[in-house]
């Protein structure tokens, strides 16, 4: 079997469900299981329910009917007959969410997320099912949290590999299309949960793994996997081959290659995946596998904007020590200040992170009692893996160096824009 995945950018609309059914005639459908996204921004309208709902909103009804009018219209655009069964099927889910908003009793938060959010996936996957049905291709739909079993971890949830191992090899029709829901799954209770960053790719790579896929192909709006990210560089350019291992290496230094997580299970049984245009989906993309770590062999260019660079020293000019470092850790991780690069000397101990949570200026007031503390806002964090000297000029180019750090493979510049 072949499985597909579909983000939300590949069916945010009803020409968007037309060409995921124009990619299907152009590549096949038989032996395919499609993982499938929310439409459009319908997890970040979810969240604006979630909100709502906490927040005891007035707004809360009306955040709920801006979502259901959004797939209204899309099932107006794909169906002529409004007594098309597909009107109902997504009313009723609609149905279930308000039932849900109505009497859920739970003040737990990440378990609320994943019960309201969930709805995004079902009602477009239902969707998309129904078009392909219309359209005169047989489908199956799958309800995915009957397949993927979890721990209750909400929002972050652990794959249960035994009985998804079970439930999938066993129970996934062949010879037909099957649509699913990327993202879910389900705990011991059946209750919904979802699986974290990046969570519907990992759907298509568990999948993949259990039913030793044949491969899989993750279907964008881009040709492949570039050398850099276009916004930024004028020069990107496609890359035909990465390893497995050079993925995730990219993904660990903030390119939004492939998360690990869903590479790890395909890296087990060598099945590899493809990045591929779902504009022009004959066009070869990228593919993902064993092999060489790269081809061609570019320098490959990641940007992290918006990063605090921090020095910490001494008071007294004492070594930094390992007893001072892992307490210095243990405030990013309780701060929730993520790390991307490191560098220390005796006396002094430097880090770039992002604040996302903008939790910094509190840390800073604990830091500040133990430690001398300088700081730069707003710098920027290029990672240039299998870097050449040209390359490193294109970062430094006009730029204040404020710290640079070189392995064999990486070369990691913190810079600040010269006025």
């Amino acid at each position: 079997m072949r499985v597909f995945k579909f983000g939300g950018a590949s069916v945010k609309d009803a020409d968007g469900i037309k060409n995921v059914y124009d990619v299907l005639q152009k590549v096949g459908y038989e032996d395919v299981i499609l993982v499938v996204s929310a439409m459009g921004k319908t997890t970040n309208a979810l969240e604006v329910v979630i909100k709502n709902y906490f927040d005891k909103s007035t707004e809360l009804n009306s955040s709920v009917q801006e979502i259901k009018k959004y797939h209204n219209q899309i099932l107006l655009d794909l169906f002529d007959d409004e007594n098309h069964a597909v009107f109902a099927a997504v009313n009723a889910q609609f149905a279930e969410l308000e039932y849900f908003l109505a009497h859920n009793k739970s003040p737990n938060y990440n378990f609320v997320y994943d019960q309201i959010v969930s709805f995004g996936e079902l009602i477009s996957t239902t969707i998309l099912s129904h078009f392909m049905n219309f359209m005169g291709i047989q489908t199956q739909w799958l309800d995915v949290r009957n397949f993927i079993k979890t721990n209750a971890n909400y929002r972050d949830a652990e794959v249960d590999w035994e009985i998804t191992q079970q439930n999938i090899s066993k129970n996934v029709p062949r010879k037909i299309l099957n649509i699913t829901q990327g993202f879910l799954g389900a705990d011991d209770n059946n209750f919904t949960t979802t699986l974290g960053r990046e969570g519907s790719d990992y759907t298509a790579g568990i999948f993949a793994y259990c039913l030793n896929a044949e491969s899989v192909t993750i279907w964008k709006d881009v040709p492949g996997v570039m050398n850099a990210d276009p916004r930024y560089f004028e020069n990107a350019s496609l890359l035909n081959q990465i390893s497995y291992r050079e993925a995730i290496e990219l993904a660990f230094y903030g390119a939004t290659v492939i998360h690990p997580k869903t590479l790890q299970p395909l890296q087990k049984k060598e099945i590899p995946l493809y990045v591929k245009s779902f504009i022009n989906p004959l066009l070869k993309g990228t593919c993902v596998s064993k092999g060489v770590d790269l081809e061609p062999q570019y320098p490959c260019f990641i940007v992290k904007r918006n990063q605090l660079l921090i020095s910490l020293s001494s008071i007294d000019f004492s070594f930094i020590m390992e007893e001072n470092i892992s307490e210095i850790f243990a405030l990013f991780h309780e701060f929730k200040i993520k790390v991307n690069l490191i560098q220390n000397s005796a006396i002094s101990f430097s880090v770039c992170v992002e604040d996302k949570f903008e939790n910094f200026n509190e840390l800073n007031a604990i830091l500040s009692k133990k430690f001398k503390v300088d700081y730069n806002e707003n710098v920027t964090l290029y990672t240039i893996r299998h870097f050449t000297e040209q390359a490193a000029q294109t970062v430094e180019e006009n730029k204040e160096v404020l710290l640079k750090q070189v392995s064999r493979e990486t070369m990691q510049v913190v810079t600040k824009e010269v006025n």
